[in-house]
């Protein structure tokens, strides 16, 4: 508990010193604590020591930890935390992920938004989403080509129930932080190239454990920290 209580603390530091250097405040900048792979005792720690902005990787194992969580009467929380998708969302999935999550940060299919936009209807709910952004050429990564993202948003307009909050991205990993920064600048560039059209469009997700400063100084509104707070994965 104490170990998450400094990394969280530290990490809120840090955070802090990269938007002094960029004359922004520190409030306009989220700490998502990644709490893939890692138990529902973990979100617990984070959530007493007063973080309330989550990420999770799959759907399924989310599920298991709201279980797991509503079993032990950890859950509901109050105040309320949010819990965001932050990994590839199947087809099959999108009914279950618009219940679990607050927020669907890697839409990249109109197929998808469909099937969100359906889902969240039945459950009266409105659903805000980010638009995966492709940067890199590495066939691991997900997410639209730059030039497709123009007509994907217009196409989003059709769907009521879905809100485009923003864009996120995934640049390749490199120990040298800086290699990131055409990707974060590029971001930008998309964002503020369709902010005039799409308003609602204000949110850029970028930035990980190793490059998160590098990510706030191009205007990054959340950092998706895992290892920085929690340490390595209890699993694959």
């Amino acid at each position: 508990m104490a170990s998450i209580i400094a990394n969280l603390q530290e990490l809120q530091n840090r955070i802090a010193d990269a938007c002094a250097r960029v004359h922004r405040s520190p409030s306009e900048v989220a700490l998502m604590a990644v709490s893939k792979m890692h138990p529902s005792e973990a979100i617990l720690e984070a959530y007493a020591a007063g973080q309330r902005l989550f990420g999770e990787n799959r759907v399924q194992e989310f599920a298991t930890k709201v279980t797991s969580l509503s079993s032990s009467g950890s859950w509901p929380f109050d105040p309320e935390p949010s819990f965001h998708l932050i990994g590839p969302l199947q087809n099959n999935k999108t009914s279950k992920a618009a219940e679990l999550f607050d927020v669907i940060d890697t839409l990249d299919s109109l197929k998808t938004a469909q099937r969100l936009n359906d889902a969240a209807r039945a459950l009266n709910k409105t659903l805000p989403v980010l638009i995966e952004v492709k940067l890199s050429h590495e066939d691991t990564k997900h997410g639209l080509a730059p030039e497709q993202l123009p007509a994907f948003l217009a196409a989003l307009t059709l769907f009521t129930q879905l809100i485009p909050s923003g864009l996120m991205t995934v640049p390749p990993w490199s120990e040298d932080a800086e290699t990131a920064r055409p990707y974060f600048q590029h971001l930008r560039q998309l964002r503020d190239e369709n902010f005039a059209a799409h308003p609602t469009l204000t949110q850029l997700s970028m930035g990980m454990s190793n490059d998160f400063t590098v990510a706030i100084e191009e205007g990054s509104t959340t950092v998706r920290i895992g290892t920085a707070i929690f340490g390595k994965r209890t699993h694959a």
